[in-house]
């Protein structure tokens, strides 16, 4: 399947509703709310991690698999290639995570590198950058396969699970004395991060349409370890666990479900 200019652009397209578009409408009750309810948030969070989970093995891993095989891979090294490019975009997020300096509102600060001068509130930014970017990624190199299903699924999870965060971060941000539209503001641009992460998962596959199954498999690796050291463990801090299991549990099924269905 040779990647085509019109599957660029729907990568474009589908990562700025993934994205900015869904990060905003999210951000928008910030705009009337003093505060958000811990126990809702702690749900709304879990849900986006099951979400991800499920759009992580239905629309790249599988995809990862099964276009290997196309190639001409054998079902055993379609597999292996799909896990050893899983390990290196898990890997990638962790140095990252590990290296740059940035700030979470209730873990606190993270990255080994001096911050020099940085405010607090752009460890933040960058947070969310880390975030966002490989999630970006996954949108734009799920769109790029030319798939529907494969794309609308990675397009859809990504964009169910920015509508909670993007309503946390402007929340938080409020929280930390910041005014409303200001807060609305900074949490609707961190969603432009991820028109970036598609356009070079894009970009990449405009180069080499053959790489498609390890960038399928890399992304998957970044998003799994986002919802494994992020966003599980803030929602198991507050005494809300079996609420957030459920939570993440329907958002699973509902994932799985929206993206059999329009996989046919």
């Amino acid at each position: 399947m040779p990647f085509a200019a019109d599957t660029f652009t729907n990568a474009l397209i589908a990562t700025t509703i993934a994205g900015f578009g869904a990060t905003t409408l999210g951000a928008i009750p910030a705009l009337f709310l003093r505060r958000l309810n811990e126990k809702l948030n702690n749900n709304l969070l879990s849900f986006a991690a099951g979400v991800m989970l499920a759009a992580t093995i239905f629309s790249l891993l599988l995809p990862s698999i099964e276009h290997s095989r196309q190639q001409g891979a054998s079902t055993t090294s379609a597999v292996l290639q799909s896990v050893i490019f899983l390990f290196i975009g898990g890997f990638a997020l962790w140095l990252i995570n590990e290296l740059v300096p940035h700030e979470h509102f209730a873990k606190g600060h993270d990255g080994i590198l001096d911050t020099g001068k940085l405010r607090k509130i752009w460890l933040f930014v960058i947070a969310i950058a880390i975030h966002n970017f490989p999630e970006g990624l996954s949108v734009g190199v799920a769109n790029g396969t030319g798939n529907f299903g494969t794309g609308f699924g990675a397009t859809l999870g990504i964009g169910l699970q920015n509508i909670p965060e993007g309503l946390s971060v402007a929340v938080a941000l409020h929280s930390q004395g910041y005014s409303k539209k200001y807060a609305f503001m900074v949490s609707a641009l961190t969603g432009i991060v991820e028109i970036f992460g598609g356009f070079f998962g894009a970009s990449v596959l405009l180069l080499s349409a053959q790489i498609l199954p390890w960038a399928l498999a890399f992304s998957a690796g970044a998003m799994l370890f986002i919802v494994s050291d992020e966003i599980i463990p803030e929602t198991h801090r507050h005494g809300f666990e079996n609420g957030a299991t459920f939570s993440l549990f329907v958002g699973f099924a509902l994932m799985m479900f929206l993206d059999a269905v329009f996989a046919q």
